[in-house]
């Protein structure tokens, strides 16, 4: 089905309120994570400093990549294979180019657990698994001054609540799947030293009249839709449990420049956010279990879950990964230059965590990044 025909659709929506109290039902758990479901949910009326953290942590996306090449390098994490700070240009598409149509900052969030902790510990008995135990790499606080504690803030809100989210999954796994471990994934969100954040600019189109700065085809299973449909974000599986995903920001770039005084103080204000995508059609595309390819917008004051592919391993298959893309803004010559920024944050297993008979999530990390980088 080609995307011009698809029609925008309402994810299952539940309070933070629901998931603190228990009183989320089974009916709607099936409705949002079920076998004909989208594999989403979205959590509504969420703690107030969420709206002011996720405006100044995306506007913080947009002076970061604003940052001179010499800088930008200087937060890169090749012994991560880089998985840790910055990347731009390093993961390959499904034609076999490399992705340079946004920047990624990957942030571990072992600080979850210990704030003096920069990524998984050596002594977990995965040493030569840099891409979890290399340390996070941060921008000078001088430069971005609200850079580091924002994000730390913000992951930290979005993993609380996953942990309400992941306990509401394991209420319902622990009546319908045998031999479902009890609180299983709660343990593994609230308890994890390998989630992984990453806060992505899509960078502004160089062709507007196309939306496509490349090949517009990525790595990841295939989706019904036109060629060129996923040019910001190729469609994918996430290999966690559970992803946070914040709603988008999308910011002209022309009319509002992200550059950097000296010192900084621009950096600590957000900057202006259009109310919504200049396109309606871009933004988060799902294929939905029955094959069908929907738009799903979250709003602003609410995050989203996603189901990952090592929730499908360990619910055997009870619980589905999403495959999905993200769709770039066409705008017309001359009327701006749209960036658009988001934050996901994996949910995942500890790297000796088995996710399936003999497999443990190390083993199938590394044939994730094999695949893509």
């Amino acid at each position: 089905m080609a995307s011009n025909t698809i029609k925008q659709t309402q994810a299952v929506t539940v309070s933070l309120q629901e998931l603190v109290d228990g009183s989320l039902s089974f009916d709607t758990l099936t409705q949002a994570f079920g076998p004909s479901s989208l594999g989403i949910i979205i959590v509504k009326d969420l703690d107030p400093k969420f709206q002011s953290l996720r405006a100044q942590v995306l506007s913080n996306a947009s002076y970061l990549a604003a940052l001179s090449s010499d800088e930008l390098e200087t937060l890169t994490s090749p012994q991560a294979k880089y998985l840790t700070g910055w990347s731009c240009g390093k993961e390959t598409l499904r034609s076999g180019h490399f992705d340079t149509l946004k920047g990624s900052y990957y942030v571990n969030c072992a600080f979850y657990q210990n704030p003096s902790l920069q990524s998984a510990p050596l002594e977990t008995g995965f040493p030569d698994f840099p891409e979890y135990t290399s340390p996070n790499v941060w921008p000078d606080a001088k430069r971005l001054p609200t850079f580091r504690s924002g994000l730390e803030e913000l992951c930290t809100l979005i993993i609380d609540t996953a942990a309400l989210v992941a306990r509401a999954c394991d209420r319902f796994a622990e009546k319908e799947i045998e031999g479902y471990k009890r609180g299983y994934l709660e343990r593994v969100v609230s308890g994890s030293m390998t989630s992984k954040a990453r806060l992505l600019h899509y960078f502004p189109t160089k062709d507007s009249s196309t939306g496509t700065t490349g090949s517009g085809a990525g790595a990841g299973d295939e989706v019904g839709k036109e060629d060129g449909d996923d040019d910001w974000c190729a469609t994918h599986l996430d290999h966690g449990c559970l992803t946070g995903l914040t709603s988008a920001m999308f910011i002209d770039e022309a009319a509002n420049p992200p550059s950097l005084s000296f010192p900084s103080s621009s950096a600590q204000q957000p900057l202006p956010e259009l109310p919504s995508s200049p396109d309606p059609k871009a933004g988060l595309y799902i294929q939905s279990r029955t094959g069908q390819v929907v738009k799903v917008n979250i709003p602003k004051d609410c995050l989203a879950f996603q189901t990952g592919e090592a929730l499908q391993l360990i619910t055997r298959g009870k619980f589905r990964a999403v495959p999905h893309f993200v769709k770039g803004a066409r705008v017309p010559l001359g009327q701006g230059e749209i960036a658009r920024n988001t934050l996901a944050l994996f949910t995942q297993p500890n790297l000796g965590e088995e996710v399936e008979e003999g497999k443990t999530f190390a083993d199938f990390a590394r044939e994730v990044v094999a695949r893509t980088y």
